[in-house]
This record gives structure tokens, C-alpha cells and sequence, in this order.
């Protein structure tokens, strides 16, 4: 519940800027260089040693119990000349107990987003802690809260924001370019509790369920994209682009894996990993494992045995882009591990044209990165971003500082990598080039680059208490080092330090010491973005598909929304990017003399481009014999009854598949709302060429690949993008417009066509 804080009681506001308390007992010290030219918002947390779905962790850093989110931080502004205030203590939130002990009104803070007008901004908060011992009678969330009056002489105003989802954490939160609210959740993709939470792919960890829109005027919610294993901090970039870090690790579970390899060594299984039948709240527990896609893991050499396969890994977190709409997802700019990555592994092991890539082929990017995290845009650069290289634990999601320029305009086969801090600050290596960690880089209005920083180069190396971190993270302007690179230089407050105590529930923890300063951002006035007019046409080949079918767009798009699907197209399933030589790329049509080839050698027949749609059917039992809450995504052929009932049908020996054409064309009708992937395969249904991420669609959006995969400039025979009319979707459009009943393809019962 609200309070209000008493050192506020009666007390002029002014009075207090210097000597204010933080959740009772935290003291904030007086103005420190360096001069800005705006405010900044950031946070405070307690220090939290864990480093596994925690609230800093690479990943699974949404929950909010005690023991991942402690409690005792709060919003704090900086004002330009070093004064600082405590937002949430000024607005009345946040313990009052003189002793620091956080119970009811506790507060943890995390993620605040200024709008574009800088008078207010989002944030999202968890309030409330065990209250005594063993107290486990709530569970907490975080949810979605705005704040008004962040001048230096207001009083401030936080309020919580309506129509969100409830008894779900939120997080994350911006503001879009029409107020709109942009945000992770795990709320499951479907809203059914008994789906939740959603585990991804890696550890079964909880994860958020991936990026949703939410009008609060009027509780409009939308999945945007569903991420099987994650979706962190959004952004709306210069370009009107929501960008986001997606998290891929489109590849089979590792636990089921080890469970069925104990098995046959004869031991008990270690994880109890098993299959639900569907999605239902009812489903019956199948007594088998299934993995349908991708190709089995480089663990599994029963399953390798007698094929060319060697092994499918993937794993990293990118930058991704979609309209505010949520269509057209790709990859920002179509950069990816072929542009990022320092080694990239063959997926055959009996085809020389097929290789691994070490960095032996020339390439535009000579600075290898393994992720890209907590991305920021430079506003004196339009299309030059900042984010964290970091391993996936051990360091709070610190890392190295890095730059990738990136406008709209820009080929990722022309796009670099600049290392802003020294690369040693990527690793957990004591030299001295390591100047320490990094996270949240934030780039001012006047070219200053800020960051939250430790000065610990090894892994995270407490012991004791929960709180008792070697990381001690405070935010600093970076400056020119030695070494050419930048580093920690100037901090932004004189640090900020607690005094508190909270219940586990079972243990009472005890701290006294700094708090760790996190999420800086700059509060001023921004221009708000305009969405590029070239989403809104639907590409000139496509068109001329359904002028030649004899279909509407506006219909199609309206039926597309009525029965939750969207379009599928690729206009030449041969075509492949000229860099990717880690699957097949001599691809022909198979009963076709269509083919594009890059090398002398083996050419593979294609025959259908088959879907997988992503659905949440394992879970497991912890090692123990209780089943754990929540499921898994897996990857299961297409089945979706409306995209079943529109797509042509094919051989039952190849579920959820279309044909390709002999114009190497492929088209279908896909469910929306729903991470999707695919792979392309031959006559008897064995995949030659796989995807390997997961994408979604909207309702009503038209989606357009012009190869798979496609090209960052030319194909492997040195073609630019093939501009074909698909056949495909013809006799696709053909045969679903004399499918519709005439009360479905009049056009008085259909809306204009909605913008891609």
C-alpha cells in the first residue's frame, strides 16, 4: 500500500535534496562532478550474488522474489549540476521502517523510460516483502508504474498503470510512438495460467513469454513476438523501429537429452524431462521424449549415427527489429552470426563445400562479438548503437562496451563491430587491459557515454549472505584510457549506501553498504519517430501475384485477421546469402531444372518448405518426482486447424509442408501470434536446409522472403534478390479465392487493408 514517507511530512522538499533517506536508511550525498546537460533517471538495488535468473542475470531476470530482486532500491533522478533525489521515497513508496527493515511497503525498482515530451516516465516496480519467518502468503510481481513531477522543485507522483496484466511480471516498459506501451511480460502467449511460466530453452528456467503492446486507455493487449526462450529492453530507435535483444536458442532440449542417454546407460534420469500431449489444461503426460526439430544435438551420436549430421548448437542474444505493429520481424538489418560471430560450425560432415567457419573467409567485420545486450541508440548518431558483449554468467550481464552502426540503409555485409572498451573487458581474464565490467551503456544528448560499471575483471566470487556481491556497479562517465580504448572514469553520484534487513522468508538477511546504481536514462524533450511509409506497400512481385490470382489485399488481409493468420512467401527457396556456406547451398527444385548453385559439387533436390509452429508441450519433474510448473516450447509440425484448412494439401509423408514451385516459390498460410520455423526438404521429407531461429507473425500481415536464407547482398551464384512474381502464391490465392464462400469474399464485409 501507498505511504507516505515521513521524512516528507510537513517538511519543505527543497530542504531535503541533500540529506534525504533512502528506504529509511540509505544516504544520498551532496552534487558531484561531472556537469550534464539533462537529468538522469536511474535505480539503485541491493547487491544479489546469485547470477541465475536474477534481476541483473543475462537471462530469466524478471522475477521478483527476495532472493532474485532484494529489496531496499529506488528511482532516483541526478540533476545536471549532482543533486540528487529519491523519486519513489519523495512520492510516498517504498519501507519507512527507521531500522531498514523492508516488509509490507517494501520496494525493488528496475527499467525507467522517459516519454517523449520528458515530463514523465514509466517504470516498473514490486512492492511488498515477507512481513515475518516463513511468511510465503504472496506472491509478488512486478508491475508497470508511471511518474509525474521530475523537476527539482516538484513534488513527484507515481501511479500504477491500469489495465496491465495482472499476477504477471512486467517489465521493461517504453512508451510507443502513439502512448502505446511497449513491454516483457511473462504473461503465457495465450493467457492460460497452466501454461505458465513459460521455460525456455536452455536450463527450463522461467522466462517472459516475449514483447507485448498494451493500449492502458483500454486494455488493448497484443503479443508481438513470441520468444520461446526471451525478449529484453525494448527501444524505439530514431528510425521508428522497436528494437529489442531476442534471445535464439532454437535447438533441442539439452536436459531431455540427458535424460535419455541415462536411460540407455542404464542409470535413472536426472531431470524427469517428459511430453504433453497438447497444450490443454487436461493434456495426459506421454511416457516419451519427441523432438521433431531441429537436428539433434552433437550429444546424441546414437541419434547422429548412420547420417552426415554433426550436431546442432545455437546460442545467442541479437538485436532484433518489427514495426510498432508487431510485423515484419527480422533481425536488425538482417545482421547476424555470419556478420557477429568469430566461429560458426558446418552442419554436414560429408560435403566439402560445406564448412566451418573460423574466420578463414574475408569478411567487412574484423571484431567478433557473442552477444549484443541492454542496447541503446546514440541520439547524436541516428543508427549507431551501444550494447554490452557479456558471457552468459557469472558477471550480472556486464561485459564489454561495443558499437555496431546500423541505419536502415546499411547491408549487414557492410556493417562493423567497434570495440568501445578494451575486448579483454568481455572476458573474465585479471590483465591489464581489463579495466572492469560494463552494463546499461547510455549515450547523452551531447555525445557523452555513461555506464554502469565494477571494477571486478574475474566472475562474481561472494560468499556468505545472499548480498555479500564482489560486484559493486556505479555509474561513470567513460573516458579515453592509455590504450586508446575507453574506460571508468568520473562517477555520477558519490555512491549511494543502505542499511537493511528483510526476511528470505526463512532467514532474515541482514546489509550495510552501497547499493549498486543501474538503468541510467537521460530525461529531455525527444522527437518522436516516424514509422517508414515503405512497410505499408505490399512489394511489387506480390502484387502482381494477387492481381494474377484475382484477390483483393484488403480481403485477404481481412480474412487473414478473422482467422488469425498471416501469409507466408518466399520467392526462391534455391537462393541463399554467399556467406553462408554451413548448410547446402546447391539447391534445385526438385522434378525442375530451376537450381542456383555457388560451387562445383553435390546439388540437393527441394521439394516442400515445411513449418514447425512453437508449442508448449514438456515439462519435468526437477530430478525429483513433483512436476515442476510451467512448459517448454517445442518446435511441432504445422497443424494450426485454420492454416491446415486454407494451405494446399501435400503428401502425408511431409506434415506441415507447401511445395515449392518450379520457379523455386513457396507460399502458405500461417498461424499468428506464435513463434514459427521451418526448413526446406527433399521429396521423402529429410530437411536439407533449416532455419535456425524462431519468428512470428501478425494477424492480417503479408510476409515476404525473397530467399532462404536471405541475402545480405548477393545469392551464392552472385545474384542480387530474385524479383519474381512467386507462382507459389498464385496457385495458392487462386485456389483459396475459389474456396470462399460468397458471404466470405464480398467485399462489403471486409476493412480496408491494415499497414504491415
Amino acid at each position: 500500500m501507498k505511504k507516505m514517507h515521513p521524512l516528507y511530512r510537513g517538511v519543505a522538499l527543497g530542504l531535503l535534496l541533500l540529506t534525504q533517506t533512502v528506504q529509511g536508511a540509505a544516504l544520498a550525498q551532496g552534487p558531484v562532478t561531472p556537469q550534464l546537460p539533462h537529468p538522469i533517471l536511474f535505480v539503485t538495488q541491493p547487491p544479489i550474488r546469485a547470477d541465475f535468473a536474477t534481476i541483473t542475470s543475462t537471462f530469466g531476470n524478471h522475477l521478483a522474489g527476495m532472493d532474485v530482486a532484494a529489496r531496499g532500491g529506488a528511482l532516483w533522478i541526478r540533476y545536471p549540476d549532482g543533486t540528487l533525489k529519491n523519486l519513489t521515497a519523495a512520492a510516498g513508496y517504498g519501507s519507512s521502517d527507521p531500522e531498514g527493515f523492508q516488509g509490507a511497503d517494501a520496494i525493488a525498482v528496475r527499467d525507467p523510460a522517459v516519454h517523449w515530451d520528458g515530463q514523465k516516465a514509466l517504470f516498473s516496480m514490486v512492492v511488498g516483502a515477507p512481513e515475518r519467518q516463513y511468511d510465503n502468503s504472496r506472491v509478488f510481481y512486478w508491475q508497470i508504474y508511471e511518474i509525474t513531477g521530475l523537476g527539482q522543485e516538484e513534488t513527484p507522483s507515481i501511479r500504477h498503470l491500469p489495465n496491465q496484466p495482472a499476477q504477471y511480471n512486467n517489465v521493461s516498459p517504453i512508451y510507443g510512438t502513439k502512448d502505446q506501451i511497449f513491454f516483457t511480460s511473462d504473461r503465457p502467449r495465450s493467457g492460460e495460467r497452466h501454461l505458465y511460466p513459460q521455460l525456455d530453452e536452455y536450463e527450463s528456467a522461467p522466462t517472459v513469454s516475449g514483447l507485448w503492446s498494451l493500449n492502458p486507455a483500454n486494455g488493448a493487449l497484443r503479443l508481438l513476438n513470441h520468444a520461446p526462450s526471451g525478449d529484453f529492453t525494448p527501444l524505439i530507435d530514431s528510425f521508428g523501429r522497436l528494437l529489442f535483444t531476442q534471445w535464439d536458442h532454437l535447438q533441442r532440449d539439452q536436459q531431455a537429452d540427458a535424460d535419455a542417454l541415462a536411460l540407455l546407460a542404464g542409470n535413472p534420469e536426472p531431470y524427469g524431462t517428459f511430453d504433453y500431449a497438447d497444450e490443454g489444461a487436461a493434456a495426459a503426460v506421454l511416457p516419451l521424449r519427441s523432438e521433431l526439430f531441429p537436428e539433434p544435438r552433437a550429444a546424441r551420436a546414437d541419434l547422429l549415427a548412420g547420417t552426415p549430421l554433426v550436431g546442432h548448437t545455437f546460442n545467442h542474444f541479437f538485436p532484433w527489429t518489427i514495426h510498432e505493429d508487431g510485423s515484419d520481424g527480422e533481425l536488425l538489418n538482417h545482421v547476424g552470426r555470419h556478420e557477429l560471430h568469430a566461429y560458426i560450425a558446418a552442419s554436414l560432415n560429408n560435403d566439402s563445400n560445406v564448412m566451418d567457419y573460423y574466420g578463414q573467409l574475408a569478411r567487412f567485420n574484423p571484431n567478433p562479438v557473442n552477444n549484443l545486450l541492454q542496447i541503446a541508440e546514440d541520439p547524436t548518431r541516428p543508427g549507431l548503437y551501444y550494447a554490452i558483449d557479456a558471457p552468459e554468467f557469472g558477471t550480472h550481464g556486464a561485459g564489454q562496451v561495443v558499437s555496431l552502426a546500423a541505419p536502415p540503409d546499411r547491408s549487414p555485409g557492410q556493417m562493423q563491430v567497434t570495440y568501445v572498451t578494451h575486448r579483454a573487458t568481455a572476458s573474465t581474464e585479471d590483465r591489464p587491459e581489463n579495466s572492469g565490467h560494463y552494463r546499461d551503456p547510455l549515450l547523452l544528448s551531447d555525445g557523452t557515454l555513461v555506464a554502469a560499471h565494477t571494477a571486478t575483471q574475474g566472475e562474481e566470487a561472494g560468499e556468505g549472505g545472499p548480498l555479500n556481491s564482489t560486484y559493486a556497479f556505479r555509474l561513470r562517465v567513460l573516458a579515453a584510457a592509455a590504450n586508446g580504448y575507453a574506460a571508468a572514469a568520473q562517477p555520477l553520484t558519490a555512491g549511494i549506501t543502505a542499511t537493511l534487513r528483510y526476511w528470505s522468508p526463512d532467514e532474515l538477511v541482514s546489509y550495510s553498504g552501497p547499493l549498486w546504481e543501474l538503468n541510467p536514462v537521460e530525461v529531455y524533450a525527444r522527437p518522436r519517430p516516424i514509422r517508414p511509409l515503405a512497410s505499408l506497400a505490399l512489394p511489387e512481385p506480390e502484387a502482381a501475384a494477387l492481381a494474377q490470382a484475382g484477390v483483393d489485399e484488403a480481403a485477404l488481409r481481412a480474412y487473414l485477421r478473422q482467422h488469425n493468420l498471416a501469409l507466408a512467401v518466399v520467392r526462391d527457396a534455391t537462393t541463399r546469402d554467399d556467406f553462408d556456406l554451413q548448410q547446402p547451398f546447391n539447391l534445385r527444385v526438385a522434378n525442375s531444372t530451376h537450381q542456383t548453385t555457388g560451387a562445383p559439387g553435390k546439388i540437393y533436390e527441394v521439394a516442400a518448405l515445411q513449418f514447425f509452429q512453437g508449442d508448449q508441450l514438456r515439462g519435468w519433474r526437477g530430478g525429483g518426482s513433483t512436476v515442476e510448473p510451467g512448459r517448454r516450447v517445442l518446435a511441432r509440425w504445422l497443424h494450426d486447424p485454420a492454416a491446415l484448412a486454407a494451405n494446399a494439401p501435400v503428401a502425408a509423408a511431409l506434415p506441415g509442408s507447401v511445395v515449392i514451385h518450379a520457379d523455386g516459390s513457396a507460399a502458405a498460410f500461417v498461424p499468428a501470434s506464435r513463434a514459427l520455423t521451418w526448413q526446406l526438404t527433399d521429396a521423402q521429407g529429410t530437411g536439407v536446409v533449416r532455419e535456425r531461429y524462431w519468428i512470428t507473425f501478425q494477424s492480417g500481415e503479408i510476409r515476404v522472403c525473397s530467399s532462404c536464407h536471405g541475402l545480405s547482398e548477393r545469392d551464392q551464384a552472385g545474384n542480387s534478390p530474385p524479383r519474381n512474381t512467386p507462382q507459389a502464391l498464385v496457385t495458392l490465392l487462386t485456389a483459396w479465392a475459389a474456396g470462399q464462400p460468397e458471404e466470405e469474399t464480398g467485399q462489403t464485409l471486409y476493412l480496408p487493408a491494415v499497414s504491415r
